[in-house]
């Protein structure tokens, strides 16, 4: 059986930028073996499902990364929302919309704008509250990395677990020297697993230029040597730095590039609010380009 499939780039306004991502708009009649098939084939970091809603929304979303389905993800939403909108899914578009999407970790509402020149610009909210887990020594993460203990700043927080509906472990670094030289340590990668902690690492350093942090991710578990572009990290980090910042009250954006490293330029746009001093509400937002479509065999 054929199903209809799209292509695009998420999170940039330039094609073969971003993260790609294959969105199959009709996968009624899939079983959860063949979406995982589909997944490895397309060998994105990952791949989107759109079912009929089972609770009145919008539309029911699977995401599946090579080797596993995941309850949410940035990107996928970010890039399913769109490719629905550009294939006329979701009728008339207007000056913006709001479209839910049901997912594993729960309800994920996207506004979809339309701006300047025609363009669709995307922004979902987190379906899950921001949290924050334990804390991992320097070292190891270091190891996981590997970089040095030096090259990891611990001023604001040491490396931390942190979640907007998926985990991952955040490390501020001294500089973009030290963000370009870190690549996958196995030993230090095995030793955190090990502990029952998500070796899923995500690296930050702020920026003083056209962006206030760059970033990568490592996810190697995951199929995903490293992420181009990660929105659930990236709203999850808008999360932690809105949590340390001293202010009890606020919304604060952070504008992130991530995937410059792998040739794969990537502009995210985070925010938070903060509201008596908890975060209340995390965001992530970006735009995308259509890079292809077409037809895959089933069975």
């Amino acid at each position: 059986m054929r199903y209809r499939y799209f292509i695009c780039d998420v999170f940039t306004e330039q094609r073969f930028g971003g993260n790609p991502l294959a969105v199959l708009p009709e996968a009624e009649g899939l079983t959860d073996r063949q979406m995982q098939q589909i997944a490895r084939e397309f060998n994105f970091s990952e791949t989107a499902f759109v079912l009929p809603p089972e609770s009145g929304h919008t539309r029911r979303v699977r995401i599946f990364t090579p080797s596993a389905e995941m309850p949410f993800a940035g990107h996928p939403n970010i890039g399913t929302a769109f490719t629905l909108a550009t294939a006329g899914e979701l009728g008339e578009i207007g000056a913006s919309m709001t479209v839910t999407f049901e997912e594993r970790a729960g309800l994920v509402p996207i506004v979809i704008e339309r701006r300047a020149g025609g363009s669709l610009w995307c922004e979902l909210a987190a379906p899950e509250p921001f949290s924050l887990g334990k804390c991992v020594s320097t070292e190891l993460v270091a190891s996981a990395v590997s970089l040095t203990e030096r090259d990891i700043v611990t001023a604001t927080h040491a490396p931390q677990l942190a979640s907007v509906g998926l985990t991952f472990l955040f490390a501020e670094l001294i500089d973009r020297s030290a963000l370009e030289r870190a690549r996958v340590g196995w030993p230090g990668i095995d030793a955190i697993t090990a502990l029952s902690i998500t070796p899923d690492i995500h690296l930050y350093v702020r920026s003083a230029d056209a962006f206030g942090i760059r970033a990568r991710m490592f996810a190697p578990l995951d199929g995903v040597p490293e992420d181009p572009a990660t929105g659930s990290a990236n709203c999850a980090l808008a999360g932690l730095l809105s949590h340390y910042r001293e202010e009890s009250n606020g919304e604060f954006r952070f504008r992130i590039a991530q995937g410059v490293e792998m040739g794969r330029p990537s502009i995210l746009e985070a925010r938070a609010e903060k509201r008596a001093g908890a975060v209340v509400g995390t965001w992530i937002g970006g735009s995308c380009v259509p890079v292809a479509e077409g037809t895959i065999e089933v069975g």
